[in-house]
């Protein structure tokens, strides 16, 4: 199965600890796209000279790009198709910088059956360290639906 095939995971099929992955690089094309899909342009995204003169030292990656590969990981992978992003919280702990390879973690922590909801431990790491982390609340379809 291909994984434009899979259709996600439905409630019964989660378990607590399940996990999933993705690694994405940053690199100056993302960050371009990103600030026109965002509409932030700051400059210690975008402009060398000034960012080298913050605390950063250089440019450093939006930090809801970073966030954004773990709704990818939600939306693809884990649950993944037919789920819907209900929460998330998220801190940032370092910058992200062009070059560096972001993995986006995903673990499920909770699961509500009731409420066909799933709390989801949220990371971003680089080079094994954290970047990123939080919870997200995620509504889970109880059963498949057709893709027709």
């Amino acid at each position: 199965m291909s994984e434009t095939d899979f259709q996600g995971y439905i409630l019964d099929e989660l378990s607590v600890g399940q996990t999933e992955a993705l690694v994405r690089e940053i690199t100056e094309d993302r960050i371009q796209r990103f600030a026109e899909a965002s509409d932030d342009f700051n400059p210690v995204h975008m402009d060398e000279a000034y960012a080298s003169r913050t605390a950063y030292r250089g440019r450093i990656a939006h930090g809801l790009l970073s966030a954004s590969f773990v709704s990818a990981v939600v939306g693809t992978r884990l649950p993944g198709p037919g789920s819907i992003y209900l929460q998330q919280t998220v801190a940032f702990h370092k910058p992200v910088r062009i070059g560096d390879q972001v993995t986006a973690r995903v673990t499920v922590i909770d699961i509500d059956q009731a409420s066909a909801r799933v709390t989801l431990k949220t990371e971003c790491l680089v080079d094994g360290e954290p970047v990123l982390d939080g919870e997200a609340v995620i509504r889970v379809p109880r059963k498949r639906r057709n893709r027709d």
